[in-house]
């Protein structure tokens, strides 16, 4: 999944580790992260490379229940070691959504140097990058209404885990990577804000508007 990081102010699913929590809101979680995967990053194309480590089950959806930054550490760095200890085509990479913790977009965009932090002190830096994707993601310099920031706009707070190996493969294959962010930007205006808004917001639910591809 394409990411740029902001700096604005204002295989299978999983529970990962965190307070113990409601286990329907855990599924709904779970749930609601794939229908994103699967109606925004896949069905707008956002990521050409999405689709296939989905249809291969090489994707893990964890949920975090807990509802502060050291539980979502203590989860991130499990799934971290579990990435690194698993085989590539059992597991490619891990989403690890944020059920209950850092809706603030700001205390969200300050946990990613904390995150990045993590990944340095496991001596994983050139093995596993962050991206980030927020329900109130906005990309420095952009207006809030900017249909743009729909591109790492999710229903839930997520970090995503991906393989430094598995990041230069996919882009070595593409024809013009360089030019996926401008195209993703031009499509999401496009569309338009109100439009994505409701693509997202229906995949908390059990149906969603079909995606229009612009």
């Amino acid at each position: 999944m394409e990411q740029r990081r902001a700096r604005a102010g204002s295989g299978p699913g999983a529970r990962a580790p965190g307070a113990a929590g409601d286990a329907a809101a855990i599924a709904d979680a779970r749930t609601a992260a794939r229908r994103w995967v699967e109606r925004v990053v896949v069905g707008l194309d956002l990521c050409p490379f999405a689709g296939d480590v989905l249809r291969g089950d090489r994707l893990r959806i964890a949920v975090c229940d807990a509802a502060s930054p050291e539980g979502v550490l203590a989860a991130l760095d499990a799934e971290l070691a579990r990435l690194l200890r698993t085989e590539v085509r059992e597991l490619e990479t891990t989403l690890l959504v944020l059920a209950n913790a850092l809706r603030d977009f700001d205390a969200f965009n300050a946990f990613l140097d904390v995150a990045e932090e993590l990944v340095r002190r496991r001596g994983c830096e050139g093995v596993v990058q962050i991206a980030s994707f927020h329900p109130e993601y906005r990309f420095a310099g952009e207006a809030p209404d900017d249909p743009a920031s729909f591109t790492n706009r999710s229903p839930h707070p997520m970090l995503h885990l991906l393989r430094e190996e598995s990041v230069a493969r996919a882009v070595a294959s593409h024809p013009d990577p360089a030019a996926i962010p401008a195209r993703n930007v031009a499509r999401m205006r496009a569309m338009g804000a109100d439009a994505l808004r409701a693509l997202v917001a229906a995949c908390l639910h059990d149906s969603a508007p079909p995606p229009r591809r612009s």
